[in-house]
């Protein structure tokens, strides 16, 4: 398969600025229309509200979202206010004069910007009439079961009728762009087209509907993208209705985009384009002002899960805790997709390797995919509550201890220490102590599952093994709900828990961006992912050494399940041989690339999106001249000069070293600035051929 390369950046440190001639915001109005405004729901509400600020910024008052409504969301989420524009006031007085009912205001997020809510339940009266004009336009019909599609059906006609106002008030001037994202918003799209109403249209997919139905299925999915009958496969997973809207709105659309390369092979397969331009999802980057703070903050973050781990291991804690590393996969409970399975299956191997080595490191991994649970495991909260007693036995009989020994001191004596301590204060220790005796293995999950037998992941526990017994050095805490500072077992958010962690581990078979490896990046702690997900795609694409930086790439494409699980296991096991001041070396590097992610770089893209919308809508008004945008110029960060030619420098040949050690030359601030010169030389980047596999190193040229 044929990998096409990206619009590559060339304005990050010590670049010039990409060249792009900017558009006359005050001459436009631009509106954004997803599903996820104020509603969270997947991912693609993490782009949106992310990239919020840094639109707002180049737009100001010109930016608009829009969105359904829920009177939940619109109360906590949304300021209301008036509208700044007089034609979209008209707009929107006009649905609601005909029974329809729009709400405006403020999105309560970084930036605050505009939001444009249209209530679903309160327009359903038309969606018999609705269906009709949809069928009339594009012969597609929606079934009367499937709720989610006919709520984009009202969604999308209420968005193509506040449009048709819209611009029948404003004429020419200023000119609209409206950005749909996903099949939901798609209806939208579709509709306004067909009533030829003058706007410039981009289609954004974060997923393919199909894509991600033949992945869940195991089918073998990359290998047979060209072979799939698409439309029968869509029948046979009864959603060739919502196939039909999503490939409909990617053929109306001016612009069509994806999120990824990975993502933009499968459209061309799935949906029979190629997309236009690739806009790669960022975050909002906070910078510290030094590196310390932020490894700071790994430090005190880590102490917490530390104390989970001594309540949650009472009686079974006989590792040490300052040689333990956390592991961690989090997102959406897609076992196969998420790549859990060959994630459970690496972690018996690494078992096996660490248990064969005798190596004194210990590996807990946290499992945070929410499940359907009945409430929280006895056991576990009886972990914690007998964790706190002992805490507070040993900080009773503290205060005892250092009241006597401050008085003998005070008398001029040295306190004889058989006699400091009462006999009574030895019985409530002991009974402490007693208290700490289990016959049990500490649980792998901390809730009471509902479907504890059918369930993916304890199915694959119990085939593999791993029951956190002493022997063990790879131990399992599935958390079957995200992470909350209000848990009585784990309260900490999730921010807090990835600065606490060591490995984020998301090694996905389909993952058409991943934000969750994204996010441990910016927060400075290394991941593992893979070259089926965008982000991994990305990360190779501009890095020459990912794994030098902390970003470990499973090779999921080129590779069978058992090559690809073996070469997970071997960079695991590799990260726990590593010295403390190597994970401290690391974190540093790991951070440094966050300035890749942040969207005052990646926003770029989507200028040029929006740019070459309007080109092809009103190319009377808007020529652009960049339509032969150099694609194939880029660069990378190059390989870290602290960094020996040899692996043999930064990885120990046996498990067993000293964080003494000091093999490693370094100097955070000497590095980054030998980064920053050597990143100044662009190089060509050429295509990866079907089959054909980058060597380390190798650029591309």
């Amino acid at each position: 398969m044929r990998l096409s390369r990206s619009l590559s950046i060339t304005s990050f440190t010590g670049l010039p600025l990409w060249e792009e001639d900017n558009l006359p915001v005050e001459d436009l109005l631009l509106f954004e229309i997803a599903w996820e405004v104020t509603n969270k729901v997947g991912g693609i509400y993490t782009v949106i509200q992310t990239k919020a600020k840094i639109t707002v910024d180049e737009w100001g008052e010109n930016y608009f979202m829009m969105g359904p409504y829920y009177e939940h969301n619109f109360k906590t989420q949304v300021e209301p206010c008036e509208p700044p524009n007089q034609a979209i006031k008209v707009a929107m007085d006009s649905l609601i004069n005909n029974g329809c009912q729009v709400h405006f205001g403020r999105w309560l997020i970084e930036g605050s910007p505009y939001v444009i809510l249209f209530d679903i339940g309160a327009a359903a009266w038309n969606l018999d009439r609705w269906k009709g004009d949809l069928w009339s336009v594009s012969s597609i019909g929606l079934p009367d079961h499937d709720r989610e599609a006919n709520d984009s059906l009202i969604f999308g006609s209420l968005v193509a009728w506040f449009f048709k106002e819209l611009t029948d008030q404003l004429q020419d001037k200023p000119n609209v762009i409206a950005h749909f994202h996903e099949w939901q918003a798609g209806t939208g799209l579709v509709l306004s087209r067909s009533r030829k109403i003058p706007m410039a249209t981009i289609f954004t997919t974060h997923a393919t509907l199909l894509g991600r139905y033949l992945c869940a299925g195991n089918a073998d999915f990359y290998n047979n993208l060209d072979k799939f009958n698409i439309d029968q496969e869509a029948g046979n997973r009864q959603i060739y209705h919502r196939y039909c809207l999503e490939r409909a709105a990617v053929h109306c659309a001016h612009v069509f985009t994806t999120v990824s390369q990975i993502t933009a092979v499968e459209a061309n397969h799935m949906l029979r384009r190629q997309p236009d331009v690739v806009t790669p999802n960022g975050l909002n980057v906070r910078k510290f002002s030094a590196m310390h703070e932020f490894q700071n903050l790994h430090s005190t973050n880590k102490a917490k899960i530390q104390e989970f781990v001594r309540g949650h291991f009472y009686g079974h804690l006989d590792f040490n805790l300052e040689k333990t590393l956390f592991f961690f996969i989090a997102g959406r409970y897609e076992f196969s997709n998420k790549g859990a399975d060959l994630f459970l299956e690496s972690l018996s191997r690494l078992n096996y390797l660490l248990r064969v080595h005798k190596n004194d490191v210990t590996v807990v991994v946290f499992f945070i995919m929410p499940a359907k649970t009945n409430n929280f495991n006895v056991e576990s909260l009886k972990g914690q509550a007998i964790r706190k007693q002992l805490w507070d036995t040993a900080q009773s009989v503290k205060e005892k201890f250092g009241k006597r020994l401050y008085e003998g001191l005070l008398r001029g004596e040295i306190p004889d220490m058989n006699k400091i301590l009462e006999r009574d204060d030895f019985t409530i220790m002991k009974r402490a102590i007693y208290a700490t005796q289990r016959h049990s293995f500490p649980p792998v999950t901390t809730h009471n599952m509902l479907d504890d037998s059918t369930d993916p992941i304890l199915s694959n526990i119990r085939r593999i093994g791993l029951f956190n017994g002493r022997n063990d050095r790879v131990k399992i805490v599935f958390h079957p709900e995200f992470l909350s500072s209000t848990s009585p077992l784990l309260p900490m958010d999730y921010e807090e828990f990835v600065r606490g962690c060591h490995l984020g581990v998301f090694p996905s078979y389909y993952e058409p961006w991943g934000y969750t490896p994204g996010e441990c990046t910016v927060l400075g702690i290394p991941s593992v992912t893979t070259n089926l997900s965008g982000f991994g795609c990305f990360m190779e694409e501009h890095i020459s050494d990912p794994s030098a930086y902390g970003i470990y790439i499973v090779d999921r494409r080129f590779r069978s399940a058992d090559e690809s699980c073996n070469q997970l296991t071997q960079f695991m096991f590799s990260f726990c041989q590593q010295s403390r001041r190597q994970r401290i070396i690391q974190r540093n590097r790991t951070e440094r690339l966050s300035d890749l992610l942040d969207w005052r770089y990646l926003g770029q893209f989507y200028m040029h999106a929006r740019h070459l919308a309007l080109s092809r809508s009103f190319p009377a008004k808007f020529k652009m001249t960049h339509l032969n945008f150099p694609l194939v110029q880029g660069f990378r960060y190059p390989t870290p000069s602290s960094v020996a030619p040899s692996p043999s420098a930064s990885v120990h040949s046996t498990p067993h070293h000293s964080d003494e050690e000091d093999d490693e030359p370094y100097d955070e601030d000497e590095e980054l600035e030998r980064d920053r010169q050597n990143i100044k030389a662009p190089f060509t980047l050429g295509a990866v051929l079907e089959g054909k596999k980058k060597q380390s190193g190798q650029n591309g040229n």
